[in-house]
Protein backbone atom coordinates (compact mmCIF):
# COMPACT_ATOMS: atom_id res chain seq x y z
CA UNK A 1 0.00 0.00 0.00
CA UNK A 2 1.24 3.44 -0.85
CA UNK A 3 -0.87 6.63 -0.94
CA UNK A 4 -0.70 10.47 -0.30
CA UNK A 5 -1.57 11.11 3.10
CA UNK A 6 -5.34 12.82 3.58
CA UNK A 7 -4.27 16.74 4.07
CA UNK A 8 -4.96 18.83 7.00
CA UNK A 9 -7.98 20.28 7.57
CA UNK A 10 -7.38 23.59 7.20
CA UNK A 11 -9.88 25.22 9.47
CA UNK A 12 -8.80 23.43 12.08
CA UNK A 13 -6.32 25.37 14.29
CA UNK A 14 -2.41 25.01 14.06
CA UNK A 15 -0.89 22.64 16.52
CA UNK A 16 2.17 24.17 18.89
CA UNK A 17 3.42 21.38 21.25
CA UNK A 18 7.10 21.12 21.63
CA UNK A 19 7.31 18.04 19.16
CA UNK A 20 5.49 19.88 16.05
CA UNK A 21 8.00 22.88 16.86
CA UNK A 22 10.91 21.13 16.07
CA UNK A 23 9.69 20.00 12.75
CA UNK A 24 8.95 23.22 11.48
CA UNK A 25 12.41 24.09 12.92
CA UNK A 26 13.69 20.80 10.94
CA UNK A 27 12.04 21.44 7.80
CA UNK A 28 12.54 25.68 7.48
CA UNK A 29 16.34 24.57 8.48
CA UNK A 30 16.56 22.31 5.55
CA UNK A 31 17.49 19.28 7.90
CA UNK A 32 14.47 17.70 6.45
CA UNK A 33 12.74 18.32 3.49
CA UNK A 34 9.47 16.58 4.38
CA UNK A 35 8.73 14.62 7.23
CA UNK A 36 8.23 10.76 7.37
CA UNK A 37 7.07 9.13 10.82
CA UNK A 38 5.70 5.64 11.66
CA UNK A 39 3.71 3.84 14.36
CA UNK A 40 5.90 1.04 15.10
CA UNK A 41 3.66 -1.48 17.42
CA UNK A 42 5.06 -5.49 18.88
CA UNK A 43 2.01 -7.51 18.10
CA UNK A 44 2.32 -9.24 21.58
CA UNK A 45 -1.49 -7.99 22.91
CA UNK A 46 -4.28 -5.78 21.84
CA UNK A 47 -3.70 -1.83 21.45
CA UNK A 48 -4.47 0.22 24.26
CA UNK A 49 -5.94 3.93 24.80
CA UNK A 50 -2.30 4.49 25.32
CA UNK A 51 -1.41 3.30 21.51
CA UNK A 52 -4.20 5.87 20.85
CA UNK A 53 -1.85 8.78 21.66
CA UNK A 54 0.62 7.56 19.57
CA UNK A 55 -1.09 7.07 17.09
CA UNK A 56 -3.25 10.29 16.52
CA UNK A 57 0.36 11.85 16.69
CA UNK A 58 2.16 9.88 14.23
CA UNK A 59 -0.94 10.27 11.97
CA UNK A 60 -1.78 13.44 13.05
CA UNK A 61 1.65 14.64 12.02
CA UNK A 62 1.52 13.14 8.38
CA UNK A 63 -1.55 14.96 7.89
CA UNK A 64 -0.43 18.18 8.92
CA UNK A 65 3.30 17.97 7.12
CA UNK A 66 2.31 15.99 4.17
CA UNK A 67 4.59 13.18 4.90
CA UNK A 68 3.98 9.69 4.78
CA UNK A 69 3.49 7.51 7.46
CA UNK A 70 4.57 3.70 8.16
CA UNK A 71 2.64 1.02 10.12
CA UNK A 72 5.83 -1.18 10.88
CA UNK A 73 5.33 -4.42 13.44
CA UNK A 74 8.08 -4.55 15.40
CA UNK A 75 7.48 -8.42 15.32
CA UNK A 76 11.61 -9.30 16.61
CA UNK A 77 10.36 -11.57 19.81
CA UNK A 78 8.20 -14.58 17.99
CA UNK A 79 7.98 -16.31 21.23
CA UNK A 80 4.88 -13.63 22.30
CA UNK A 81 3.70 -12.22 18.90
CA UNK A 82 0.66 -13.82 16.92
CA UNK A 83 -1.06 -12.98 13.51
CA UNK A 84 -4.37 -12.37 15.71
CA UNK A 85 -3.06 -9.44 17.11
CA UNK A 86 -1.53 -8.31 13.70
CA UNK A 87 -5.16 -8.03 12.33
CA UNK A 88 -6.27 -6.64 15.22
CA UNK A 89 -3.62 -3.61 15.20
CA UNK A 90 -4.70 -3.09 11.46
CA UNK A 91 -8.32 -2.67 12.58
CA UNK A 92 -7.67 -0.34 15.26
CA UNK A 93 -5.43 1.86 13.39
CA UNK A 94 -8.26 2.36 10.71
CA UNK A 95 -11.03 2.49 12.75
CA UNK A 96 -8.99 5.50 14.38
CA UNK A 97 -9.25 7.37 11.03
CA UNK A 98 -5.58 6.99 9.55
CA UNK A 99 -4.18 4.71 6.91
CA UNK A 100 -0.48 4.16 6.21
CA UNK A 101 1.59 4.87 3.40
CA UNK A 102 3.80 1.62 3.62
CA UNK A 103 3.03 -1.65 5.95
CA UNK A 104 6.47 -3.12 6.75
CA UNK A 105 7.60 -5.39 9.48
CA UNK A 106 10.76 -5.43 11.27
CA UNK A 107 11.03 -9.11 10.32
CA UNK A 108 11.26 -7.91 6.09
CA UNK A 109 14.53 -6.17 7.44
CA UNK A 110 16.38 -9.17 9.24
CA UNK A 111 19.03 -9.98 6.51
CA UNK A 112 19.88 -6.11 6.82
CA UNK A 113 20.01 -6.22 10.74
CA UNK A 114 22.62 -9.46 10.55
CA UNK A 115 24.95 -7.90 7.87
CA UNK A 116 24.95 -4.81 9.85
CA UNK A 117 26.20 -7.21 13.07
CA UNK A 118 28.70 -8.86 10.65
CA UNK A 119 30.13 -5.13 10.14
CA UNK A 120 30.07 -3.97 13.62
CA UNK A 121 32.48 -7.17 13.85
CA UNK A 122 34.14 -6.68 11.65
CA UNK A 123 35.04 -2.65 12.93
CA UNK A 124 35.44 -4.52 16.72
CA UNK A 125 32.77 -2.35 17.97
CA UNK A 126 30.82 -5.95 18.59
CA UNK A 127 31.82 -9.30 19.98
CA UNK A 128 30.58 -12.64 21.00
CA UNK A 129 29.89 -12.71 24.49
CA UNK A 130 29.72 -16.68 26.73
CA UNK A 131 28.08 -15.00 30.17
CA UNK A 132 24.88 -16.54 31.10
CA UNK A 133 21.74 -13.75 31.61
CA UNK A 134 22.69 -13.63 35.07
CA UNK A 135 26.20 -13.39 34.70
CA UNK A 136 25.58 -9.86 32.13
CA UNK A 137 24.21 -8.68 34.83
CA UNK A 138 26.58 -9.42 37.61
CA UNK A 139 28.83 -7.98 35.43
CA UNK A 140 27.21 -4.69 34.26
CA UNK A 141 27.37 -2.80 37.71
CA UNK A 142 24.67 -0.55 39.28
CA UNK A 143 23.73 2.85 38.62
CA UNK A 144 26.59 4.01 41.32
CA UNK A 145 29.35 1.16 40.38
CA UNK A 146 30.97 1.16 36.86
CA UNK A 147 30.30 -2.33 35.12
CA UNK A 148 33.06 -4.66 34.55
CA UNK A 149 34.23 -6.28 30.64
CA UNK A 150 33.08 -9.67 29.73
CA UNK A 151 35.80 -12.05 29.80
CA UNK A 152 35.09 -12.17 25.84
CA UNK A 153 35.09 -8.84 25.41
CA UNK A 154 38.96 -9.03 24.12
CA UNK A 155 37.95 -12.12 21.31
CA UNK A 156 39.52 -11.03 17.94
CA UNK A 157 37.67 -10.29 14.77
CA UNK A 158 38.34 -13.50 13.58
CA UNK A 159 36.84 -15.26 15.92
CA UNK A 160 33.85 -12.91 16.37
CA UNK A 161 33.23 -13.05 13.34
CA UNK A 162 33.17 -17.84 13.07
CA UNK A 163 30.88 -17.48 16.12
CA UNK A 164 28.42 -15.01 15.25
CA UNK A 165 27.82 -17.21 11.63
CA UNK A 166 27.96 -20.35 13.89
CA UNK A 167 25.46 -18.73 15.61
CA UNK A 168 23.17 -18.04 12.99
CA UNK A 169 23.70 -21.72 11.55
CA UNK A 170 21.98 -22.47 14.79
CA UNK A 171 24.96 -24.80 16.27
CA UNK A 172 24.38 -23.25 19.98
CA UNK A 173 21.16 -23.81 22.10
CA UNK A 174 19.28 -21.29 23.16
CA UNK A 175 20.87 -18.44 25.74
CA UNK A 176 24.33 -19.74 25.17
CA UNK A 177 25.89 -16.81 23.12
CA UNK A 178 24.48 -13.38 22.84
CA UNK A 179 26.16 -10.60 20.29
CA UNK A 180 26.93 -7.47 22.38
CA UNK A 181 27.85 -4.05 21.01
CA UNK A 182 31.35 -2.92 22.35
CA UNK A 183 31.00 0.80 23.81
CA UNK A 184 31.74 1.25 27.47
CA UNK A 185 31.27 -0.73 30.40
CA UNK A 186 31.77 2.39 32.56
CA UNK A 187 28.84 4.75 31.10
CA UNK A 188 26.74 6.38 33.71
CA UNK A 189 24.06 4.91 30.92
CA UNK A 190 23.71 1.64 31.78
CA UNK A 191 22.21 0.78 28.67
CA UNK A 192 25.49 1.66 27.11
CA UNK A 193 27.23 -1.24 29.19
CA UNK A 194 27.80 -3.52 25.97
CA UNK A 195 24.25 -4.07 25.32
CA UNK A 196 22.99 -6.82 23.54
CA UNK A 197 22.44 -6.65 20.01
CA UNK A 198 21.47 -10.72 19.13
CA UNK A 199 20.44 -13.57 21.12
CA UNK A 200 19.99 -17.06 19.93
CA UNK A 201 16.08 -18.30 20.18
CA UNK A 202 15.17 -21.55 18.56
CA UNK A 203 11.41 -20.11 17.71
CA UNK A 204 9.81 -20.13 14.53
CA UNK A 205 8.65 -17.05 13.23
CA UNK A 206 5.36 -16.00 12.11
CA UNK A 207 6.63 -14.14 9.03
CA UNK A 208 9.93 -16.01 8.53
CA UNK A 209 9.58 -19.03 9.09
CA UNK A 210 12.61 -21.64 10.65
CA UNK A 211 14.95 -19.41 8.65
CA UNK A 212 16.05 -17.95 11.37
CA UNK A 213 17.30 -19.00 14.64
CA UNK A 214 18.97 -15.83 16.11
CA UNK A 215 16.96 -12.30 16.26
CA UNK A 216 17.98 -9.07 17.03
CA UNK A 217 17.14 -7.03 20.49
CA UNK A 218 14.57 -4.37 20.36
CA UNK A 219 16.89 -1.12 20.49
CA UNK A 220 19.04 -2.13 17.90
CA UNK A 221 16.03 -3.46 15.23
CA UNK A 222 13.79 -0.31 15.83
CA UNK A 223 16.97 1.78 15.41
CA UNK A 224 17.80 0.90 12.06
CA UNK A 225 14.47 0.02 10.83
CA UNK A 226 13.90 3.53 11.26
CA UNK A 227 16.95 4.47 9.49
CA UNK A 228 16.12 1.97 6.57
CA UNK A 229 12.40 3.54 6.14
CA UNK A 230 13.94 6.93 5.69
CA UNK A 231 11.99 8.01 9.27
CA UNK A 232 12.97 11.60 9.79
CA UNK A 233 11.34 11.63 13.46
CA UNK A 234 11.25 8.64 15.85
CA UNK A 235 8.71 9.89 18.19
CA UNK A 236 8.35 7.02 21.61
CA UNK A 237 7.19 8.00 24.91
CA UNK A 238 9.58 8.84 27.83
CA UNK A 239 10.55 5.55 29.34
CA UNK A 240 12.76 5.76 26.30
CA UNK A 241 14.60 8.53 27.01
CA UNK A 242 17.65 6.90 28.36
CA UNK A 243 18.02 4.88 25.54
CA UNK A 244 18.24 7.45 23.05
CA UNK A 245 22.22 7.25 22.85
CA UNK A 246 22.03 3.89 22.05
CA UNK A 247 19.32 4.42 19.29
CA UNK A 248 21.92 6.99 18.37
CA UNK A 249 24.68 4.76 18.19
CA UNK A 250 23.62 1.97 16.58
CA UNK A 251 22.24 4.55 13.66
CA UNK A 252 25.57 5.96 13.33
CA UNK A 253 28.31 2.63 13.38
CA UNK A 254 26.05 0.97 11.43
CA UNK A 255 25.34 4.09 8.96
CA UNK A 256 22.89 2.79 6.28
CA UNK A 257 22.78 5.96 5.18
CA UNK A 258 26.04 6.20 3.78
CA UNK A 259 26.60 2.40 3.45
CA UNK A 260 24.17 1.47 0.55
CA UNK A 261 25.54 -1.81 0.25
CA UNK A 262 24.15 -3.14 3.42
CA UNK A 263 20.68 -2.33 1.51
CA UNK A 264 21.25 -4.56 -1.11
CA UNK A 265 18.77 -7.50 0.13
CA UNK A 266 15.94 -4.78 0.44
CA UNK A 267 17.39 -3.63 -3.21
CA UNK A 268 16.65 -7.11 -4.55
CA UNK A 269 13.20 -7.12 -3.08
CA UNK A 270 12.26 -3.53 -3.95
CA UNK A 271 11.90 -2.41 -0.16
CA UNK A 272 14.82 0.10 -0.47
CA UNK A 273 14.31 4.02 -0.21
CA UNK A 274 16.60 6.45 0.83
CA UNK A 275 17.67 5.48 4.10
CA UNK A 276 18.01 8.54 6.32
CA UNK A 277 19.72 9.48 10.00
CA UNK A 278 16.21 9.76 11.91
CA UNK A 279 16.09 12.44 15.04
CA UNK A 280 14.33 10.34 18.48
CA UNK A 281 11.88 12.36 20.16
CA UNK A 282 10.22 11.50 23.67
CA UNK A 283 6.81 12.86 24.89
CA UNK A 284 4.98 11.83 27.80
CA UNK A 285 2.67 8.41 27.75
CA UNK A 286 -0.33 8.95 28.25
CA UNK A 287 -1.67 7.54 32.02
CA UNK A 288 -5.72 7.81 32.76
CA UNK A 289 -7.16 7.23 36.08
CA UNK A 290 -9.30 4.13 37.22
CA UNK A 291 -7.75 1.64 34.58
CA UNK A 292 -4.76 -0.50 34.32
CA UNK A 293 -2.88 -0.39 31.12
CA UNK A 294 -0.08 -3.14 31.55
CA UNK A 295 -0.30 -5.71 28.81
CA UNK A 296 0.37 -8.48 32.02
CA UNK A 297 -2.31 -7.24 33.44
CA UNK A 298 -4.69 -6.11 31.04
CA UNK A 299 -3.98 -10.39 29.81
CA UNK A 300 -4.24 -11.54 33.51
CA UNK A 301 -7.80 -9.70 33.57
CA UNK A 302 -8.75 -11.85 30.35
CA UNK A 303 -6.96 -14.77 31.43
CA UNK A 304 -8.75 -15.15 34.81
CA UNK A 305 -11.98 -14.59 33.63
CA UNK A 306 -12.40 -11.66 35.29
CA UNK A 307 -13.66 -9.64 32.20
CA UNK A 308 -15.25 -11.13 29.09
CA UNK A 309 -12.22 -11.07 26.62
CA UNK A 310 -10.00 -8.63 24.95
CA UNK A 311 -12.91 -6.09 23.76
CA UNK A 312 -14.77 -6.47 26.80
CA UNK A 313 -17.09 -2.86 26.72
CA UNK A 314 -14.75 -2.32 30.69
CA UNK A 315 -11.40 -2.59 28.87
CA UNK A 316 -9.23 0.11 28.06
CA UNK A 317 -8.13 -1.87 24.45
CA UNK A 318 -9.48 -0.22 21.45
CA UNK A 319 -11.29 -3.15 20.55
CA UNK A 320 -12.89 -2.54 23.92
CA UNK A 321 -13.73 0.87 23.82
CA UNK A 322 -14.71 0.06 20.64
CA UNK A 323 -17.36 -2.19 21.21
CA UNK A 324 -18.90 -0.14 24.41
CA UNK A 325 -19.57 2.86 21.85
CA UNK A 326 -16.85 5.21 21.73
CA UNK A 327 -16.69 7.12 18.50
CA UNK A 328 -12.87 7.38 17.21
CA UNK A 329 -13.97 11.07 16.83
CA UNK A 330 -13.80 11.14 21.02
CA UNK A 331 -10.79 9.42 20.97
CA UNK A 332 -9.45 11.81 18.21
CA UNK A 333 -10.64 14.68 20.36
CA UNK A 334 -8.60 13.36 23.49
CA UNK A 335 -5.71 13.22 22.42
CA UNK A 336 -6.00 16.84 21.19
CA UNK A 337 -7.60 18.11 24.34
CA UNK A 338 -4.57 16.24 26.83
CA UNK A 339 -1.58 17.38 24.31
CA UNK A 340 2.06 16.53 23.86
CA UNK A 341 4.42 17.16 26.64
CA UNK A 342 7.03 16.11 28.24
CA UNK A 343 5.54 15.98 31.70
CA UNK A 344 3.99 12.86 33.17
CA UNK A 345 0.88 13.58 34.58
CA UNK A 346 -1.95 11.65 35.12
CA UNK A 347 -5.17 12.33 33.55
CA UNK A 348 -8.74 12.05 34.77
CA UNK A 349 -11.08 9.57 33.39
CA UNK A 350 -13.52 12.38 33.38
CA UNK A 351 -11.56 13.91 30.92
CA UNK A 352 -12.28 10.44 28.48
CA UNK A 353 -16.26 11.00 29.40
CA UNK A 354 -16.32 14.27 28.22
CA UNK A 355 -14.91 14.09 24.70
CA UNK A 356 -17.58 11.03 24.30
CA UNK A 357 -19.98 13.02 25.68
CA UNK A 358 -18.91 16.34 23.14
CA UNK A 359 -19.22 14.12 20.40
CA UNK A 360 -21.89 11.48 20.82
CA UNK A 361 -24.31 14.58 21.71
CA UNK A 362 -23.55 16.20 18.05
CA UNK A 363 -23.84 12.79 15.88
CA UNK A 364 -26.37 10.80 17.76
CA UNK A 365 -30.09 10.80 17.34
CA UNK A 366 -32.11 10.47 19.96
CA UNK A 367 -34.24 7.43 20.69
CA UNK A 368 -36.83 6.53 23.65
CA UNK A 369 -36.10 3.69 25.57
CA UNK A 370 -37.13 2.44 28.95
CA UNK A 371 -34.26 0.04 31.09
CA UNK A 372 -36.35 -0.58 34.52
CA UNK A 373 -39.84 -0.40 33.19
CA UNK A 374 -43.20 0.24 35.07
CA UNK A 375 -46.28 -0.27 33.14
CA UNK A 376 -48.57 2.67 32.76
CA UNK A 377 -52.47 2.50 32.27
CA UNK A 378 -53.64 5.77 30.77
CA UNK A 379 -57.63 4.79 31.14
CA UNK A 380 -59.71 7.36 29.71
CA UNK A 381 -58.50 6.51 26.14
CA UNK A 382 -59.97 3.33 24.43
CA UNK A 383 -58.20 0.25 25.19
CA UNK A 384 -57.65 0.10 21.36
CA UNK A 385 -56.50 3.54 20.68
CA UNK A 386 -53.71 3.80 18.56
CA UNK A 387 -51.55 6.95 16.79
CA UNK A 388 -48.18 7.51 15.46
CA UNK A 389 -46.60 11.01 17.18
CA UNK A 390 -43.88 13.09 15.43
CA UNK A 391 -40.48 13.77 17.59
CA UNK A 392 -37.33 15.55 16.00
CA UNK A 393 -34.05 13.19 16.07
CA UNK A 394 -32.31 15.90 17.27
CA UNK A 395 -33.04 18.96 19.37
CA UNK A 396 -30.22 20.91 18.57
CA UNK A 397 -30.03 19.82 14.66
CA UNK A 398 -32.99 20.21 12.71
CA UNK A 399 -30.62 17.93 9.29
CA UNK A 400 -31.53 14.77 11.58
CA UNK A 401 -35.14 15.23 10.21
CA UNK A 402 -37.86 13.88 12.13
CA UNK A 403 -39.52 9.96 12.89
CA UNK A 404 -42.44 8.69 13.60
CA UNK A 405 -43.42 7.13 17.19
CA UNK A 406 -46.45 5.03 17.95
CA UNK A 407 -48.46 5.95 21.02
CA UNK A 408 -50.67 4.31 22.11
CA UNK A 409 -52.93 4.28 26.15
CA UNK A 410 -50.55 1.12 27.78
CA UNK A 411 -46.72 2.70 27.99
CA UNK A 412 -43.70 1.66 29.78
CA UNK A 413 -42.03 4.04 32.11
CA UNK A 414 -38.81 4.13 34.14
CA UNK A 415 -39.61 2.69 37.32
CA UNK A 416 -37.46 5.47 38.93
CA UNK A 417 -39.86 7.65 37.64
CA UNK A 418 -42.35 7.29 40.50
CA UNK A 419 -42.47 7.13 43.94
CA UNK A 420 -45.12 6.49 46.67
CA UNK A 421 -42.95 8.22 49.18
CA UNK A 422 -41.09 11.09 47.45
CA UNK A 423 -38.67 12.63 48.97
CA UNK A 424 -38.39 16.52 49.10
CA UNK A 425 -37.60 18.35 45.70
CA UNK A 426 -39.14 15.10 43.53
CA UNK A 427 -40.86 16.44 40.77
CA UNK A 428 -42.00 13.38 39.09
CA UNK A 429 -44.68 11.01 39.56
CA UNK A 430 -46.42 10.33 42.74
CA UNK A 431 -49.73 9.14 43.90
CA UNK A 432 -52.31 12.01 43.20
CA UNK A 433 -49.73 13.46 41.40
CA UNK A 434 -49.01 14.98 37.67
CA UNK A 435 -46.17 14.80 35.29
CA UNK A 436 -46.01 15.81 31.76
CA UNK A 437 -45.37 12.33 29.01
CA UNK A 438 -42.92 13.75 26.80
CA UNK A 439 -45.20 14.85 23.64
CA UNK A 440 -48.19 13.87 24.73
CA UNK A 441 -49.75 15.51 27.27
CA UNK A 442 -49.96 15.73 31.03
CA UNK A 443 -51.34 12.17 32.99
CA UNK A 444 -52.67 12.54 36.64
CA UNK A 445 -51.61 9.28 38.83
CA UNK A 446 -55.32 8.00 40.35
CA UNK A 447 -54.33 4.53 41.26
CA UNK A 448 -51.18 2.63 41.80
CA UNK A 449 -51.86 -1.45 41.79
CA UNK A 450 -49.43 -3.66 43.88
CA UNK A 451 -48.41 -7.20 43.69
CA UNK A 452 -47.16 -7.66 47.21
CA UNK A 453 -44.91 -4.90 48.11
CA UNK A 454 -44.01 -4.19 44.86
CA UNK A 455 -45.97 -1.58 42.56
CA UNK A 456 -46.93 -3.32 39.49
CA UNK A 457 -48.87 -0.80 37.36
CA UNK A 458 -50.08 3.09 37.62
CA UNK A 459 -53.43 3.96 36.54
CA UNK A 460 -53.61 7.28 35.39
CA UNK A 461 -55.97 10.39 33.59
CA UNK A 462 -54.86 12.06 30.80
CA UNK A 463 -55.84 15.26 30.55
CA UNK A 464 -57.00 16.10 26.96
CA UNK A 465 -56.52 19.75 26.60
CA UNK A 466 -52.78 19.62 27.42
CA UNK A 467 -52.47 17.48 24.28
CA UNK A 468 -49.65 19.37 21.59
CA UNK A 469 -51.31 22.59 19.74
CA UNK A 470 -54.03 22.61 21.93
CA UNK A 471 -54.96 25.74 24.82
CA UNK A 472 -53.88 24.17 27.38
CA UNK A 473 -51.00 22.45 26.18
CA UNK A 474 -48.63 25.30 28.18
CA UNK A 475 -50.46 24.03 31.61
CA UNK A 476 -46.98 24.02 33.98
CA UNK A 477 -45.93 21.40 35.44
CA UNK A 478 -42.37 20.54 37.41
CA UNK A 479 -41.76 17.08 35.79
CA UNK A 480 -41.12 15.39 32.19
CA UNK A 481 -41.05 12.09 31.95
CA UNK A 482 -40.18 9.95 28.81
CA UNK A 483 -42.20 6.68 27.80
CA UNK A 484 -42.39 3.51 25.04
CA UNK A 485 -45.84 2.39 23.81
CA UNK A 486 -46.27 -1.14 25.34
CA UNK A 487 -48.18 -2.64 22.54
CA UNK A 488 -45.11 -1.35 20.04
CA UNK A 489 -41.71 -2.01 22.62
CA UNK A 490 -39.40 -4.05 21.21
CA UNK A 491 -37.84 -5.74 24.48
CA UNK A 492 -34.07 -5.20 24.54
CA UNK A 493 -31.28 -6.32 26.18
CA UNK A 494 -29.09 -3.34 27.68
CA UNK A 495 -25.73 -3.09 29.07
CA UNK A 496 -25.21 -0.72 31.81
CA UNK A 497 -21.77 -0.68 31.87
CA UNK A 498 -19.71 2.17 34.44
CA UNK A 499 -15.88 1.91 36.27
CA UNK A 500 -13.40 -1.25 35.53
CA UNK A 501 -12.11 -0.25 39.32
CA UNK A 502 -13.69 1.61 41.99
CA UNK A 503 -10.15 3.85 42.94
CA UNK A 504 -8.30 6.29 40.77
CA UNK A 505 -4.74 4.18 41.56
CA UNK A 506 -5.95 0.30 41.31
CA UNK A 507 -1.90 -0.07 41.06
CA UNK A 508 -1.62 1.28 44.19
CA UNK A 509 1.08 -0.39 46.33
CA UNK A 510 -0.83 -1.62 49.22
CA UNK A 511 0.30 -4.40 51.23
CA UNK A 512 -1.75 -7.81 50.74
CA UNK A 513 -3.83 -6.12 47.57
CA UNK A 514 -3.30 -6.30 44.23
CA UNK A 515 -5.40 -4.49 41.10
CA UNK A 516 -7.93 -7.31 41.22
CA UNK A 517 -9.24 -6.19 44.76
CA UNK A 518 -10.30 -3.02 43.51
CA UNK A 519 -12.76 -4.23 40.43
CA UNK A 520 -16.05 -2.09 40.43
CA UNK A 521 -18.65 -5.45 41.60
CA UNK A 522 -21.19 -3.20 39.48
CA UNK A 523 -18.75 -2.50 36.49
CA UNK A 524 -21.55 -3.86 34.30
CA UNK A 525 -25.58 -4.85 34.91
CA UNK A 526 -27.23 -6.48 32.08
CA UNK A 527 -30.89 -5.67 32.27
CA UNK A 528 -33.98 -6.38 30.15
CA UNK A 529 -35.14 -3.12 28.51
CA UNK A 530 -37.75 -1.93 26.11
CA UNK A 531 -36.83 0.58 22.94
CA UNK A 532 -39.21 2.21 20.74
CA UNK A 533 -38.74 0.42 17.24
CA UNK A 534 -36.78 3.28 15.09
CA UNK A 535 -34.02 2.69 17.92
CA UNK A 536 -34.13 -1.38 17.30
CA UNK A 537 -33.54 -0.83 13.61
CA UNK A 538 -30.21 0.74 13.93
CA UNK A 539 -27.05 -0.84 12.50
CA UNK A 540 -25.02 -1.93 14.92
CA UNK A 541 -22.36 0.44 16.55
CA UNK A 542 -24.94 2.89 15.28
CA UNK A 543 -24.10 5.26 18.48
CA UNK A 544 -27.80 6.91 19.85
CA UNK A 545 -28.83 8.90 23.20
CA UNK A 546 -31.56 7.28 24.94
CA UNK A 547 -33.53 10.44 25.82
CA UNK A 548 -32.60 10.87 29.76
CA UNK A 549 -30.59 7.83 30.02
CA UNK A 550 -27.55 8.28 28.80
CA UNK A 551 -25.39 7.68 25.39
CA UNK A 552 -25.80 3.97 23.99
CA UNK A 553 -24.68 1.78 21.54
CA UNK A 554 -25.91 -1.20 19.27
CA UNK A 555 -23.70 -3.55 20.09
CA UNK A 556 -21.23 -4.54 17.14
CA UNK A 557 -21.40 -8.28 17.42
CA UNK A 558 -24.69 -8.98 19.35
CA UNK A 559 -27.64 -6.73 18.23
CA UNK A 560 -29.74 -7.34 15.41
CA UNK A 561 -33.57 -5.65 14.70
CA UNK A 562 -35.54 -8.46 16.15
CA UNK A 563 -33.10 -8.72 19.31
CA UNK A 564 -31.54 -5.77 20.18
CA UNK A 565 -28.75 -5.43 22.85
CA UNK A 566 -27.12 -1.67 23.31
CA UNK A 567 -24.14 -0.63 25.35
CA UNK A 568 -24.26 2.08 28.03
CA UNK A 569 -21.26 4.09 26.68
CA UNK A 570 -21.48 7.09 29.06
CA UNK A 571 -23.85 8.70 31.09
CA UNK A 572 -25.46 12.03 30.48
CA UNK A 573 -23.27 13.44 33.21
CA UNK A 574 -20.38 12.88 35.63
CA UNK A 575 -21.70 10.37 37.73
CA UNK A 576 -18.33 9.70 39.49
CA UNK A 577 -17.25 13.37 40.42
CA UNK A 578 -18.90 13.27 44.12
CA UNK A 579 -16.96 9.84 44.75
Amino acid sequence: MSQTPAPADASAPEKNDFIRQIIREDLASGRHAATRTRFPPEPNGYLHIGHAKSICLNFGIGREFGGPVNLRFDDTNPAKEDPEYVEAIKEDVRWLGFDWAELRHASDYFEVFYLAAEKLVKDGKAYVCDLTAEQVRDYRGTLTEPGRDSPFRSRGVDENLDLLRRMRAGEFPDGARTLRAKIDMASGNINLRDPALYRIKHVPHQNTGDAWCIYPMYDFAHALSDAIEGITHSLCTLEFEDHRPLYDWCVDNVALHADRALLAPLEAAGMAGDAAKPRQIEFSRLNINYTVMSKRKLLALVQEGLVAGWDDPRMPTLQGLRRRGTPPAALRLFADRIGISKQNSLIDFSVLEGCIREVMDAAAPRRLAVVNPLRLVITNLPAGHAEVLRFSNHPKDPSFGEREVPFSPVLWIERDDFMEVPPKGFHRLVPGGEVRLRGVGIVRCDEVVKHGDKVAELRCTLDPDTRPGLPGADRKVKGTIHWVSAAHAVAAEVRLYDRLFVVADPDRDEEGKSYRDYLNPESVKLVRGYVEPAAAGLAPEAGVQFERLGFFTADRRDHRADAPVFNRTVTLRDTWAGK
